[in-house]
């Protein structure tokens, strides 16, 4: 962006903020833009103008509920952002994000491609320190840091399948890496060094700045993945000192840092901070001098810590939200704000090998009940998502609908056409912003008849009983799951299916996905790179790192042989799609193809996109924002105030913003 053209924007900045003051207190819904697909990896991208305030935050304070605390320290391990919204700023990637979703320079001072993009060469920038969580500096960042953490990510006895899914099918020779350490014994797979792994993976460091990889087949979007984790480095002195097993259950006070930040304290289901790392090697980027989480029980609680001043910002729940919209005279009533959209995707996740509450007899009822095709897709035209998302944004609630499976605006055909937009054609979907598109009450009945009667035959009964759980400590979450119940008595009938709250007590992992005890989930998934393939291919069959495949639905244990056809079908639907390298409008075509396969079979079904109001002290469009990777996680260049922002001052930023995409 030119001189003139930021002037010219600071002050339509400046006239916003006078015209929008003098308008009705009652807040209007902002036009948030959203993130721009930049095709360009060199390209910086215009940045937002940034408003003067009287005086920023020098320390941040935020909060995650406490179903959320980390499991892992290792961000090569991790694959939840519960604990790589943490981390990500902890060790830093090769290549970052703006705020306008364009790829920018870190670890890597730059990167190239000779061949349209069959190698790449990232030239790393000198200078980096590994540190302790004190900010000693313990050795140099160099290019064969990279092959390190590759290794381990591919080793399958280091790194059990973790973050694999993605450089197996991208980077030469990582799958036969992979296949190879899973045979071999586990002391044999865990003392491997980089020997092996060097003369089979398309990976290389030419000196201690050049790190050059090797794709199958050309692929331009590449440098997209090297945002994410899967592309982290590793340090090899770290692991000497830890071994392998130390190194994998790392802690934040024997990890070593790259990142803007380290951790200095953790005190688990409490708090964490993070401290502004004193040989961070960006002397220009702007900081925190500390990010402090408190963990609390519910989103309510943290509501209560905002208004007594102990939190900078906070996700409104549908009660509080209500209340100060319907309140001119609330304190925070001028203050709402809607956040610009998360990179997830949210869906309905159902499980095809369940079992009862012992956790150890199939549940052969819903087992049955859910192999059926009718019976799935009286679920997909019959639920109706609209309560559900008012409990997000009551005000816009059609704003968080979802109908495709991959989140829209991650890629656009070369004709500028957005990915799902193209799904939701071939599905029919139109969404108006008024209603729940897709729903269809004549066909959702006929599914249903013909599920009774096709299942009655097997020996179903019904009503069928699906298990839902959800956190015993959280009311929002009871909330929550009371409004989905009602939802699926209104629209399916009790006479069909009957949805029943069940609760664990502080892992759903060890309490309820292990022991196959749920019916389904709601959850979902933001990609780590930016193509459809990384949504896709988590829900394809007999693929042990098929993450949704293997930890939620777990197809692979199914026994229905039409359900598995379809599974099937699908999958090499989705495996053909990933083939194309060489066309990416036929690649893209061909994935929406195997979307529309999976989502007209009710495989899963998606359900909502998180679009919150909020109150901060942040101004969410000086922040890095990105649809895919996990960057948009980092404490970094972001505009704060003492005082909380205006709707008025968010409306100016969402329209400075679009002006700044337009330059």
């Amino acid at each position: 962006m030119t001189t003139q053209k930021r002037l010219a924007a600071l002050l339509l900045i400046a006239a916003l903020l006078v015209s929008v003051a003098a308008c009705t207190k009652t807040p209007a819904p902002p036009n948030t833009g959203p993130g721009e697909e930049v095709s360009d990896p060199n390209a910086g991208g215009p940045q937002p103008p940034v408003t003067q305030t009287a005086k920023e935050l020098k320390n941040w304070v935020t909060y995650l509920t406490t179903v959320n605390e980390m499991e892992t320290f290792n961000i090569l391990y991790s694959q939840n952002n519960k604990e790589l919204q943490v981390l990500t700023n902890c060790i830093d990637p090769l290549i970052t994000h703006d705020s306008y979703g364009n790829m920018i320079p870190a670890a890597a001072e730059s990167w190239s491609t000779e061949d349209n993009g069959k190698t790449w060469t990232f030239q790393i920038r000198p200078g980096i320190k590994w540190v302790d969580y004190q900010g000693n500096p313990m050795a140099d960042l160099v290019a064969s840091d990279w092959l390190y953490g590759l290794e381990w990510v591919l080793n399958f006895h280091k790194n059990e399948a973790k973050n694999t899914s993605m450089p197996t099918e991208m980077i030469q020779g990582a799958a036969e890496y992979y296949n190879y350490t899973k045979e071999l014994p586990e002391d044999e797979g865990k003392a491997l060094g980089l020997d092996t792994f060097l003369t089979m993976v398309g990976i290389e460091a030419r000196d201690e700045h050049t790190l050059v990889y090797t794709c199958l087949a050309p692929m331009p979007y590449f440098p997209t993945l090297a945002t994410y984790n899967c592309l982290y480095p590793a340090a090899p002195a770290l692991i000497e000192e830890l071994g392998v097993d130390g190194f994998r259950a790392c802690t934040y006070d024997n990890m070593w840092y790259t990142g803007p930040y380290t951790i200095t304290t953790f005190v688990a289901e409490n708090e964490k901070v993070l401290t502004k790392n004193p040989n961070y090697w960006d002397e220009s980027c702007k900081r925190f001098d500390t990010v402090t989480y408190k963990m609390v029980e519910s989103a309510d609680v943290a509501f209560q810590m905002y208004q007594a001043g102990q939190l900078d910002h906070v996700d409104l729940t549908e009660s509080n939200l209500t209340t100060i919209y319907n309140n001119e005279r609330h304190e925070l009533h001028n203050n709402l704000a809607e956040a610009r959209p998360t990179k997830y995707s949210y869906q309905i996740h159902l499980c095809y090998d369940k079992n009862l509450e012992d956790g150890v007899t199939p549940d052969d009822n819903w087992n049955k009940a859910v192999a059926n095709e009718a019976f799935r897709l009286a679920w997909y035209y019959g639920l109706d998502a609209t309560n559900y998302l008012s409990r997000t944004n009551f005000i816009n609630p059609q704003k968080c609908a979802n109908y495709t499976y991959t989140m829209n605006n991650l890629v656009s055909f070369s004709d500028g056409t957005e990915y799902t937009a193209r799904v939701r054609e071939l599905l029919g979907i139109n969404p108006d912003g008024q209603s729940f598109a897709r729903l269809d009450a004549e066909k959702a009945q006929a599914y249903k008849a013909q599920a009774m009667e096709e299942l009655a035959a097997q020996g179903v009964t019904f009503p069928v009983q699906a298990d839902y759980y959800i956190s015993g400590s959280s009311q929002t979450a009871l909330d929550t799951a009371n409004v989905l119940k009602q939802i699926f008595t209104d629209c399916l009938g009790d006479d069909f299916c009957v949805l029943n709250i069940c609760t664990y007590i502080s892992s759903i992992a060890n309490e309820v996905r292990n022991p196959k005890k749920a019916s389904f989930y709601i959850n979902g998934w933001g990609a780590d790179y930016g193509d459809p393939q990384n949504y896709l291919g988590q829900e394809t069959y007999g693929e042990d790192n098929a993450y949704y495949s293997d930890a939620y639905s777990k197809i692979n244990d199914a026994t229905d042989p039409q359900l598995i056809d379809t599974y099937r079908q699908y999958t090499q639907m989705v495996n053909e799609a990933a083939a194309i390298v060489d066309d990416m409008d036929a690649r893209y075509e061909a994935y929406a193809q195997a979307e529309v396969y999976m989502i007209e079979h009710a495989l899963v079904i998606p359900w909502y996109k998180n679009v919150a109001w909020q109150v901060t002290h942040a101004n969410d469009y000086s922040k890095i924002y990105a649809l895919y990777g996990c960057q948009t996680n980092r404490f970094v260049n972001w505009e704060t105030s003492e005082d909380a922002y205006t709707t008025a001052e968010y409306d100016a930023f969402a329209a400075a913003y679009e002006t700044g995409a337009k330059q």
